[in-house]
């Protein structure tokens, strides 16, 4: 797939409101600067495309703009990464006016850069691996950049730095500890911890033995069941098919990686989202599947019965609790990258570089900060 470069000091990191409007948001002004602050901390120059700060009510009317700015960004060489501000629900609009544009579709293949995001920021994920571009499902601007804390999350910023250290491979580890999501994210909060609990569980496996190697591929599993039966948004379900950004076929022998958003669906939901991808066989023609920790850890035992349940009868091995998605902190996950997954030893290896080392650093582990 194709790459972009490692990040080092002065880099220039565009930052695009690709589906909610709510940084630019008065409310958000606080976290806006907290956000500015901490990506200058680590030797980043943000840049703001024209429209990422017009607020929520101009950004959900005008899709065309959000579409405009992830374009600008993509083919202004100067920027070499690009971090999604949040997520929400209606990226799936800026995909017409993208996948319709030969100069964007052009500019990701002759100049590869990093994107990252989570949440509904799946779709975009989906339309650049559909373009080959390698993406990161990982932190956002205002989730993770401008933590409220007096620092960015440990864990957090360890993956945030595998963006600037070039290394052949990397293990995507537990992390010791999990975060409570915050009751208000108000200017009240500043400085404020979160209130931070002992990792009890690590890494779970709930079927399967033995390792196995295959490309990462998934996102949030609410944004990708409404792909499938356009529950949500029926636009959406039709717009993914109509530019075949999810082909059946792109599940074969992929790992499948999964979570939950703040939504914290049912059980029950889950069960009946689970039996849908039952249904259409997916879970049938994937080789592995992991599965991010749920949110504040609410039906943390009732959602492992439940996978027990479905996946009983398919020959599948699957890790569950890995920090990655909603809950907090979370890594980056190399969407489009090969992975290594012991199921017996509990461990998960990024087996390749996933950035192009083209900038002549010195060695093979260079920290820019």
């Amino acid at each position: 797939m194709l790459k972009g470069d490692y990040l080092t000091i002065g880099d220039k990191v565009a930052i695009v409101s690709l589906s909610s409007g709510i940084l630019g948001e008065e409310f958000c002004a606080h976290e806006l600067n907290l956000g500015i602050e901490r990506l200058k901390e680590l030797g980043l120059e943000p840049v703001f495309m024209p429209n990422s700060l017009k607020g929520m009510t101009f950004l959900s009317e005008h899709p065309e703009s959000k579409a405009a700015d992830l374009k600008k960004a993509i083919l202004d060489p100067d920027i070499k990464a690009i971090i999604t501000a949040t997520g929400g629900d209606d990226t799936y609009k800026i995909i017409p006016y993208l996948m319709e544009d030969e100069e964007f579709i052009e500019g990701v293949k002759n100049n590869p850069k990093i994107f990252m995001g989570f949440s509904d920021t799946t779709i975009n994920h989906l339309m650049f691996y559909h373009l080959g571009l390698m993406t990161f499902y990982g932190p956002s601007f205002l989730t993770d950049i401008a933590e409220l804390d007096k620092t960015m999350l440990p864990y957090t910023k360890k993956y945030l730095e595998k963006l600037f250290i070039v290394e052949d491979n990397y293990p995507i580890e537990p992390s010791n500890v999990w975060y409570s999501d915050r009751e208000s994210y108000d200017k009240t909060e500043l400085g404020k911890p979160r209130i931070i609990h002992k990792e009890t569980h690590g890494y779970e496996v709930l079927q399967g033995t033995g390792v196995i190697r295959g490309t990462l591929f998934g996102g949030c599993l609410e944004s990708l069941y409404n792909i499938l039966s356009g529950n949500r948004n029926k636009e959406e379900k039709e717009v993914i098919e109509k530019y075949q950004l999810w082909p059946k076929e792109e599940w074969q022998d992929k790992i499948l990686f999964i979570e939950t958003s703040e939504e914290k669906m049912s059980p029950e939901k889950l069960e009946e989202i689970l039996n849908c991808f039952k249904k259409e066989g997916i879970l049938s023609s994937i080789k592995g599947l992991i599965i991010g920790k749920p949110i504040d850890e609410v039906y943390y035992e009732e959602y492992k019965e439940i996978y027990k349940k479905v996946l009983k009868d398919i020959n599948l091995p699957v890790m569950y609790n890995i920090n990655f998605g909603h809950a907090v902190p979370r890594c980056i996950i190399p969407y489009g990258g090969e992975v290594l997954i012991d199921y017996d030893n509990k461990k998960i290896i990024i087996n390749e570089p996933i950035l192009n080392n083209n900038r002549n650093y010195s060695n093979k582990r260079t920290k820019s900060f």
